[in-house]
């Protein structure tokens, strides 16, 4: 059974990769707010300052078929131009035939203010998408495999005509983010342009990513004194989320809250819809569950774990995730800032 569920997730990623229609998604994170950048360039300098962070994720470590996605980022905020920059650099590696993809990406925010603690960031990104197979020399095409012996030797096949080179694209993406003292909504529309992703002859589009994401925080009072020489109280606050993005025919929806009693968080969320299948498979992934710690020094660390409720089921190994980010001191210490709002957008 085990054997057959490999095999079947070998073709499958296979296929994304030479497919005329391609079925692919772009890689997720479960810590999407440690990936800021990532969700949505409108995010771009949202801290006022300095930002750098890092991310994994290792998704079914158990099977062959694995998912790997590294990312790493800087942002920072330009308060004589009342505007974010940002850079993104990811690499992720799909499944058995280890289908690789590196991006670079450049963002820009421009941030309004629309009335008393209100505001609207619109952002803009660019990247440059490069996709390849990473061994190419061990792919196994149908018309190597005897249909009288399937699990047997394979028959001589002969190659795709250019599927071995790597495929450069240029990608293009908006966003949009209201928020104010406690409330935020945001949009991202990814791959507004479509390029081309095809390895063979043809048009083979990658397909346009929408996103909707928004969180309430709710103060749960003032916790203990620090321990700093601040003279405050530790901050409690639950803020409930919703992540939903749609690409192609897949939708998905993360929904959950993040517990934070500082300086440690806890999140638990739920990600699927199990009353919409894709291709007639029940649309149900995983069971979240975060701890994190959010130090005032502006280093947040996280660690989260996907307990697979999907068909593939716990035996895949789910799914570990690491976020590392530090939000770097003011540099512009001494100027007053173009507002007092933070945004409410967990770290994690």
């Amino acid at each position: 059974m085990l054997r057959s569920l490999l095999c079947l997730v070998f073709f499958v990623s296979v296929w994304v990769g030479i497919s005329p229609e391609v079925l692919a998604q772009d890689p997720q994170y479960s810590q999407y707010y440690a990936a800021p950048l990532y969700l949505n360039p409108a995010m771009a300098g949202g801290e006022l300052t300095g930002r750098v962070g890092f991310n994994y994720r290792n998704q079914w470590p158990s099977i062959d078929a694995q998912f790997t996605t590294f990312s790493a980022y800087y942002d920072t905020y330009l308060p004589d131009y009342n505007s974010g920059i940002g850079f993104h650099i990811m690499q992720d590696t799909e499944g058995a035939a280890k289908l690789r993809s590196t991006s670079i990406s450049a963002m820009y925010s421009y941030e309004l203010k629309l009335g008393q603690n209100s505001y609207f960031r619109p952002g803009f990104q660019a990247s440059y998408i490069r996709r390849q197979i990473g061994f190419y020399e061990n792919l196994v095409f149908a018309n190597q495999i005897n249909p009288s012996n399937p699990w047997g030797d394979l028959l001589p096949g002969n190659d795709i005509p250019g599927l071995g080179d790597p495929v450069g694209l240029l990608s293009l993406s908006v966003g949009g983010l209201f928020f104010t003292e406690n409330l935020w909504a945001g949009v991202a529309a990814h791959h507004v342009n479509e390029p081309n992703q095809s390895f063979i002859e043809g048009i083979s589009p990658l397909p346009m990513k929408l996103s909707f994401h928004a969180g309430y925080r709710i103060d749960l009072g003032e916790g203990s004194m620090r321990s700093d020489f601040t003279h405050m109280r530790r901050q409690r606050s639950l803020t409930p989320t919703i992540n939903y993005k749609s690409q192609g025919p897949f939708e998905q929806l993360d929904l959950g809250a993040y517990l934070y009693l500082e300086p440690i968080v806890f999140g638990l969320w739920y990600r699927g819809l199990p009353y919409k299948p894709v291709e007639n498979q029940s649309n149900r992934d995983a069971i979240v569950m975060m701890v994190g710690v959010n130090l005032l020094s502006g280093l947040n660390i996280g660690y989260s774990f996907d307990y697979t409720v999907s068909q593939l089921g716990i035996q895949s190994g789910g799914a570990h995730e690491i976020s590392l980010s530090w939000t770097l001191p003011n540099s512009y210490q001494g100027k007053p800032l173009r507002r007092d709002t933070i945004l409410p957008c967990p770290k994690f």
